[in-house]
């Protein structure tokens, strides 16, 4: 099989909003008038972000699905995506099963894949993302205000968990595993929730590299400080049953791979949050508070300041 016919049989689909999709030199897309164009890009390393052999299906979903937890970090809403892969080998079995968990995902919100390129390599997965989002209305991450309330949505820990687990550092019931793996292989981007948090949120970010890692970019970027307790901390009944061992509350605070949402927003906002929260059908907990100094401080369970030592991943640390 040829890269061309590669393309042509796995990543070439019917597009929704564009105007020249796969097959020329560059595609064409026209935004929105009103709008700008959000843009971000990931790259996944086997051995790093996955192991090589994991479920295809799985890699495909994720592959895409972590751009576009970027997306609805920005308030934006997803549309296109560029993939570029490396393969050591062509195997239709692993393509077949790869391309269809990558679509999946783009059709669950509505992405076109427009462009990209293959070749021959180590197995190494890039995609380039845009969205459109209001001129102007982007959630950033440097408009957090002292006195906001921070909020994350869904729970944290699993997916850290699960990998611990999967890397032989940490032990868990067959049962318990089941319950918390999916965070891992399969996040949920929450796009829906980034475009209803214009007009609410101040800042936000996607939680991928920790909670106190990601929550710290805001701060860097606002100048500000927060105080977070641990205790709020949304989690998981199988987290939660180990969260009394250090190496636990490390996963929830800064294990990572949770792609969840941390945004702040002011203190009269938390009615309308909360109604948010029941109408996306979604768990959204408030965890702490913005402060004017530029310190991020934790509470742990008995209400003592954790002496933090690991805040996130960090490809380079």
């Amino acid at each position: 099989m040829s890269e061309f016919d590669l393309i042509h049989q796995y990543f070439t689909r019917p597009t929704r909003h564009t105007n020249l999709s796969v097959g020329d030199d560059a595609a064409l897309i026209s935004i929105t008038k009103g709008m700008e164009l959000a843009i971000s890009a990931d790259m996944l390393v086997a051995g790093t972000h996955f192991f090589a052999d994991c479920d295809p299906y799985q890699l495909g979903w994720k592959s895409l699905a972590v751009n576009v937890s970027d997306m609805a970090a920005m308030g934006a809403n997803p549309k296109w995506a560029t993939l570029a892969i490396a393969l050591p080998e062509v195997n239709q079995p692993w393509l077949t099963e790869f391309s269809n968990g990558f679509f999946s995902c783009a059709d669950t919100f509505s992405i076109d894949l427009i462009g990209g390129d293959t070749t021959r390599g180590s197995l190494t997965i890039s995609v380039q993302i845009m969205g459109e989002v209001p001129a102007g209305k982007a959630i950033k991450r440097s408009g957090a205000k002292v006195n906001d309330e921070i909020w994350v949505s869904g729970a944290l820990g699993d997916a850290a968990m699960a990998l611990a687990v999967m890397q032989q550092r940490f032990n868990l019931a067959r049962s318990d595993l089941n319950q918390i793996e999916n965070a891992l292989h399969t996040p949920q981007p929450r796009v829906a929730l980034g475009q209803a948090l214009h007009g609410l949120a101040n800042s936000a970010i996607d939680i991928s590299d920790g909670l106190l890692a990601d929550l710290g970019h805001i701060l860097k970027a606002s100048k500000l400080g927060a105080i977070i307790r641990l205790d709020q901390v949304p989690i998981s009944d199988t987290v939660h049953k180990n969260l009394h061992l250090k190496q636990v509350k490390n996963m929830v605070l800064a294990g990572g791979d949770d792609y969840e949402l941390c945004f702040t927003a002011p203190s009269n906002q938390h009615a309308e949050i909360a109604n948010l929260s029941k109408t996306l059908n979604l768990a959204l907990s408030h965890i702490g508070q913005i402060t004017a100094n530029t310190d991020l401080i934790v509470h742990g369970l008995d209400n003592e300041i954790l002496d933090i030592k690991e805040t996130g991943f960090d490809h380079f640390n």
